[in-house]
Order: structure tokens, then C-alpha cells, then sequence
């Protein structure tokens, strides 16, 4: 069984800092890609930033240069440091994970999602 547990998320004011958190734990081997999505109200979800097990991370262009994503394998953790916050990155943010099982089976997994409020 594989658990994504997130945390970090909050009430800001714009052009503020948020880090957010979001750790694997169980029979895991490795995590092939662990994202960040976020959904605002009445919104579909939509994938944010990516990092895959070789460090390779990818930004969607309205985040690009404020947001980074960066990752303790060790830990199977990933953190995005979210700075000079918009009105418009409030979302729950969802950690998401493509995770390779100790038994060899790759499945994907949720987070409970975190909420991220800007605002003044």
C-alpha cells in the first residue's frame, strides 16, 4: 500500500512564499514522476510542474521562473517552492505520483490535496 501525505499549504498575501510538501511512503522501489496539479473552484485539474527520478523537472509557462520543484529520493518527498504568489494560484494542490512498487507493479497515486489561498 502507498500513501501520498501533503502539507504546506495556506493563506498568503500576493508576491508571497509558500513550500509545499509531499511524501511516499509504503512498498515503494522508486517514483518514476511525482507532479503537482491544481484544481480551482469549478475548474478541471491541470498538471503544474513534473520532476521524474532523474531530476528532470518541467513547468507549465504560468509558473515558470516562480515556482520550483525539487526532490529527496531518499525520502521519496518532493517540495515545490512556490514564490511571488498570484491572486490566480489559488487552488488546491494535488501531489500526484507514478510509483514503482517493491513487487515491481507501477499504479498511480493521490494526495489529499492541500489548499493554497492568495490574498490580500
Amino acid at each position: 500500500h502507498v500513501q501520498l501525505v501533503e502539507s504546506g499549504g495556506g493563506l498568503v498575501q500576493p508576491g508571497g512564499s509558500l513550500r509545499l510538501s509531499c511524501a511516499a511512503s509504503g512498498s515503494i522501489f522508486r517514483a518514476d514522476v511525482m507532479d503537482w496539479y491544481r484544481q480551482a473552484p469549478g475548474k478541471e485539474r491541470w498538471l503544474v510542474v513534473r520532476i521524474t527520478s532523474d531530476g528532470t523537472a518541467s513547468y507549465v509557462e504560468a509558473v515558470k521562473g516562480r515556482f520550483t520543484i525539487s526532490a529527496d529520493n531518499a525520502k521519496n518527498t518532493v517540495y515545490l517552492q512556490m514564490n511571488s504568489l498570484k491572486l490566480e494560484d489559488t487552488s488546491v494542490y494535488y501531489c500526484h505520483a507514478k510509483i514503482r512498487t517493491i513487487s515491481g507493479y507501477v499504479s498511480d497515486y493521490w494526495g489529499q490535496g492541500t489548499q493554497v489561498t492568495v490574498s490580500s
